[in-house]
């Protein structure tokens, strides 16, 4: 690189005149920002106004892009510039809205029945919990809105899925107030959120019936046998001991006293009814008529 001295100004003075030791050529420089900015040695001022002519923002609109909530990544892409220059600008800004965050968190959510006790982090820490997650491995973030209102979020991943709840923080003397925005803000400020998930009844149909009878040889859907009571019967008498008969009795007797016995068993009694017959005669084989 090849050092120049200041050699003077020209008669309008707005130009500075430079001049190469070595060869005598000379050059001229305007007297802008720019050249001010390097004499006082501002580096802040030169940065800016290396933004001012390299973009299409401007420092201003930079930041207050930043404050509506862009990251700086995104506002370095949009203005065609390295990420490093539009962090000299968005640093100032960027804490700005982690202190609104830390607000926001110390306000106290607006419900039917007013503002609550607990702190909008107190509340959401019960949520998660009830919920089995983590708020350490949640991100708080805030920014400014088109009305001017600071919007507190809660981003945070549940499985596969990100998960964002925002609010309205109104900053006041106790502590500001919080206005759910979304349903899933809502939904954690509920003072029922931590109450237990419903669980459902399993309905089978048809097919897993059969599926079921498939696997264990058992078929549920046929209606169930109920085997019939056993009854006692009562125990029967002892039979009446019967008599040998006399070595000189003949089968003629036995039929004659048999017959004589049949003659003398009326059919019915004395009412007209069927007269039973006796027990001798159950035994013996005979017959109320007479006949064996």
């Amino acid at each position: 690189m090849r050092e120049l001295r200041v050699v003077g100004l020209e008669p309008d003075a707005k130009h500075v005149v430079l001049a190469d030791p070595t060869t005598g050529d000379k050059f001229r420089i305007p007297v802008d920002d720019t050249l001010r900015a390097a004499a006082r040695g501002d580096l802040a001022r030169l940065g800016q106004i290396e933004i001012e002519t390299t973009s299409q923002l401007r420092p201003r609109e930079i930041q207050a892009r930043i404050r509506g909530g862009a990251s700086v990544e995104q506002v370095a892409e949009d203005a065609g510039i390295p990420v490093a220059k539009v962090e000299r600008f968005a640093y100032p800004v960027l804490l700005e809205r982690s202190r609104a965050a830390e607000m926001a968190k110390n306000g106290h959510p607006v419900r039917p029945d007013g503002p609550t006790v607990e702190t909008l982090m107190e509340i959401v820490s019960q949520a998660f919990r009830a919920r089995g997650h983590s708020l350490d491995d949640a991100v708080w973030d805030a920014w400014r809105d088109d009305e001017g209102y600071w919007v507190a979020q809660l981003r945070w991943n549940a499985g596969r899925s990100t998960n964002r709840a925002h609010w309205r923080y109104q900053p006041d003397a106790h502590g500001g107030t919080i206005t759910a925005l979304d349903d899933i803000a809502a939904d954690l400020i509920d003072p029922d959120c931590g109450r237990p998930l419903r669980y459902l009844t399993p309905v089978y149909s048809a097919r897993d019936v059969d599926d079921s009878t498939e696997l264990d040889g058992t078929d549920r859907s046929a209606p169930i046998q109920l085997e019939p009571p056993v009854v006692e019967e009562p125990a029967a008498e002892p039979a009446p001991v019967v008599e040998d008969t006399p070595v000189g009795a003949t089968l003629s007797d036995d039929h004659d006293d048999d017959a004589s016995r049949a003659t003398q068993s009326p059919t019915k009694d004395k009412r007209g009814k069927p007269a039973l017959p006796s027990w001798d005669d159950v035994l013996l084989g005979v017959r109320s008529n007479g006949r064996a």
